[in-house]
This record gives C-alpha cells, sequence and structure tokens, in this order.
C-alpha cells in the first residue's frame, strides 16, 4: 500500500517549520517535484519521499579561496603625504 499525500500543513508540522518555510523549500527545488502532487494552489505531500530528499541533500560547501599571494610575503604600500593635493 502506497502512504497518502498530506497538506501543506502537515508536512509542516512534521518538520516543525512554518507552512511558508515549505512553500519556500518547494520554490528553491530542495523538495523535488516527484515528492508532491500540485492541483490548483493545492500542494500533497508524500511525507517520506521528502524526508528521504531533504537528508539525502548534499551539503553546499564552502568553495576554497585560493590566496592571491603568497603568505608571509612582503607587502608594499605607497602612501601620499601631500595634504595639498586634492583627491
Amino acid at each position: 500500500m502506497t502512504e497518502p499525500f498530506v497538506p501543506i500543513e502537515d508536512l509542516a508540522k512534521h518538520f516543525t517549520v512554518s507552512i511558508s518555510t515549505v512553500r519556500a523549500w518547494v520554490r528553491q527545488g530542495l523538495i523535488p517535484k516527484e515528492t508532491y502532487i500540485k492541483v490548483g494552489n493545492t500542494y500533497r505531500f508524500n511525507v517520506s519521499k521528502v524526508v528521504e530528499a531533504l537528508t539525502s541533500a548534499p551539503k553546499d560547501e564552502p568553495e576554497k579561496v585560493e590566496p592571491t599571494v603568497e603568505p608571509n610575503a612582503p607587502v608594499q604600500l605607497e602612501l601620499d603625504l601631500n595634504p595639498d593635493k586634492d583627491i
């Protein structure tokens, strides 16, 4: 037997979040289309498939930023100490 599809309110209660959070997850693609049915403006969700999709989603890893200068490299600064010069 297949699991019933539940209203957005029930899914929000399951995750202890607001309904607007669930809607944001849908807009952002965090909840895949194959886990819900939409008729008009009404959504019905398969809870176990949504749980699986959210828990198996790869976490975004921060981008590794390579330094543009070598560590401990000398830095040269130029200072203009002429107060009469317009900026």
